[in-house]
């Protein structure tokens, strides 16, 4: 995948940078809320609202998506703060990253964000499909944290997982912690109908006996399935990287709508609108014939004339989301956004997100997008160093939910 890497800069530099930010921002420009304190009175945008600390991507006009990545000391303001509240060794010797094979990208921009080299490993299939793997140092004694999203092919990057874990545990290390920016199986979570299985806590069940001692995870879809599990779980949001690039939007706040796509995701999409400029909300209604196909029936809330933001936390098949667009455009809505954390892109969802329906979808690197998949609209948002500043916190045992206060 092709990206853009912003490079640290000097604090001459970082000035001028700091006022070209400001021309994005016009006198109603949307903010994002409540993750900082006030930083100037004489700010034109809401008090405790953050600006994108990243340049306005450039526009690929081969059809490629925008991929701003940040590194080392270019940091969102939101994750600035939290990481200089308090200070955090960054220098032990005993924690070790390993990368299984599902998204080694993610991988390697987080070990760049740490400052650390991915640990070697050897992942092999054998010719039935079998997976080995064999580690390639020593993890005796390590705090090591394995990183591996269980994305397509779930259940071959599932099965993987659970062999490094085995590898890693039969090697001694002391504590392992599965890093799964996304996991899979987490839509089964409840018996909807009859004679159905519950397959989030089965999954949760067989990564525990596998020997993980900690799970990382990012945006679950549903929070319950953090109880499947029986050893700690860090659940992190990555909503806050998503508002941090809609923060350099010249957005009017009066013109912006948060859509939840359905009924279940009102809770998250409350969350999002409250943090963007405390934005109204409207919902799509839906009723949903089978898996994987859904049908809009109406629409609660205003957003005729207004820009609207679509929050969920994966696009799949992409077909509640975007008849939900084609709704909020035949009740008059001017843009409409498609904002997520999972990228699943299953067919035909490049389709259906292409169609012109939306101004941008705005995804992050939890799933690695496949080339073919690239559209005009699609935007790419790394949360290497969310991660990364998450683990630092785990191995330090520093709170990791004050990154977000």
């Amino acid at each position: 995948m092709a990206a853009s890497l912003i490079m640290p800069t000097s604090s001459s530099s970082s000035s001028s940078m700091a006022s070209s930010f400001s021309s994005l921002f016009s006198r109603c420009s949307i903010s994002h809320k409540t993750l900082l304190p006030n930083d100037s009175g004489s700010r034109i945008y809401a008090p405790n609202s953050v600006k994108c600390d990243m340049a306005e991507p450039i526009k690929y006009g081969n059809g490629k998506p925008i991929i701003p990545i940040v590194n080392e000391r270019t940091l969102p303001k939101f994750l600035e703060s939290a990481r200089l509240e308090k200070s955090v060794n960054r220098s032990s010797p005993r924690i070790k990253l390993f990368s299984g094979t599902a998204n080694p990208a993610l991988s390697q921009e987080i070990a760049w964000y740490m400052g650390l080299e991915l640990g070697k490993i050897n992942i092999k299939r054998f010719a039935d499909g079998e997976v080995y793997v064999q580690l390639g140092e020593s993890v005796r004694g390590c705090d090591v944290f394995l990183l591996q999203p269980t994305c397509p092919p779930v259940n071959e990057n599932f099965m993987e997982l659970q062999i490094v874990i085995d590898a890693c545990r039969r090697a001694s290390a002391k504590n392992i912690t599965a890093v799964i920016p996304y996991f899979g199986y987490s839509r089964a979570d409840r018996k909807t109908q009859g004679r159905e299985s519950i397959a989030a806590k089965l999954a949760a069940n067989l990564i525990t006996v596998a020997g993980a001692d900690r799970v990382l995870a990012c945006d679950i879809h549903s929070g319950q399935s953090i109880g499947y599990f029986d050893i700690p779980v860090d659940h992190v949001y990555c909503e806050h990287v998503i508002l941090d690039y809609l923060a350099s939007k010249t957005i009017c706040s009066d013109d912006l709508v948060v859509v939840s796509p359905d009924v279940g995701g009102v809770a998250r999409a409350r969350a999002f609108a409250k943090k963007l400029s405390d934005a109204p909300l409207a919902i799509v209604d839906k009723r949903r014939q089978g898996h994987n196909i859904a049908e809009v029936m109406n629409l609660i809330g205003d957003v005729k004339g207004k820009v609207a933001v679509m929050v969920d936390d994966m696009i799949d098949t992409a077909g509640t989301i975007s008849k939900g667009a084609a709704l909020l455009h035949q009740e008059g809505a001017r843009e409409v956004y498609a904002c997520c954390t999972h990228a699943v892109f299953s067919p035909p969802a490049i389709e259906r997100l292409s169609n012109g329906l939306f101004q941008e979808v705005i995804v992050t690197n939890t799933i690695p997008v496949a080339e073919k998949n690239y559209f005009p609209q699609l935007t790419v948002l790394s949360v290497a160093n969310l991660l990364g500043e998450t683990i630092w916190r785990v191995h330090d045992d520093s709170s990791v939910s004050s990154i977000f206060q």
